[in-house]
């Protein structure tokens, strides 16, 4: 198992070069669900719970791997983003607003690092619910123009995820009234680009190695077959 880092540092030219049919530069407002404050400074924001039981995602991902990637993992990003920018003019920004105004800058690789890594992992528990369910509606709708099925989206999806070398991220988004997939490396977010994020499927290996060891493979497809939250990721899409 490889040995993670905090401090990797991730420019948004890098998350481009590394982003999969990769969305073009600009920041967008999500229009969906987000435990965040868009206007609340990070300083003063509780760290969100789980939105279900730590044991509900099983026995696709189990409560021992839900519990230590929630307060170990998530926590910590959350924890170390708080130390990184305490005193600082950052400290009075909402956590997006951190993210976005960080990724240009190599000098605060290390926020960028753990504040995109924090929205991320709150991003990826709501992209996934107990049992999983269909897509509908205006979703369906574009999933069936932009890729011909649902199943063909599923294939596109895990196709995605194994590709991203190293740790990383699969994303379902929304630029230009169309969906595709993406994929980002280490703590790189759609957040900063010009797509919108319907949902993601975290690969950084502790997401899985405690399940699956080093079947990638086996976690993607039973996230994709059996626990997306197609409802989040409907309340995603860009309202036109």
């Amino acid at each position: 198992m490889s040995t993670e880092s905090t401090t990797n540092p991730i420019t948004r030219r890098s998350f481009i070069l590394t982003t999969a049919a990769g969305c073009a530069v600009m920041a967008t407002e999500l229009a969906g669900l987000n435990a965040w404050s868009k206007t609340e400074p990070l300083s003063t924001s509780v760290f969100p719970p789980l939105p279900y039981k730590v044991d509900a995602l099983e026995p696709y991902i189990s409560q021992n791997t839900v519990r230590i990637h929630y307060e170990k993992h998530h926590r910590g990003y959350f924890e170390k983003t708080a130390e990184l920018i305490k005193g600082s003019k950052l400290a009075q920004l909402p956590l997006e607003e951190i993210v976005k105004q960080t990724a240009d800058s190599p000098e605060q690789a290390a926020i960028f690092n753990n504040a995109a890594q924090v929205w991320n992992h709150d991003f990826y528990w709501k992209s996934l619910h107990p049992g999983g369910s269909g897509p509908k509606g205006e979703l369906l709708k574009q999933l069936n123009a932009n890729f011909g099925s649902l199943e063909n989206l599923k294939k596109e999806m895990i196709q995605t995820a194994m590709s991203q070398f190293g740790s990383g991220w699969a994303w379902l988004v929304s630029e230009g009234g169309k969906l595709k997939v993406v994929k980002t490396s280490n703590a790189g977010t759609p957040l900063t680009q010009a797509c919108t994020p319907l949902l993601t499927v975290d690969v950084w290996e502790h997401a899985y190695y405690l399940d699956y060891q080093n079947r990638r493979g086996d976690y993607v497809k039973a996230v994709v077959d059996h626990l997306i939250n197609w409802e989040f990721a409907e309340s995603n899409l860009p309202k036109i």
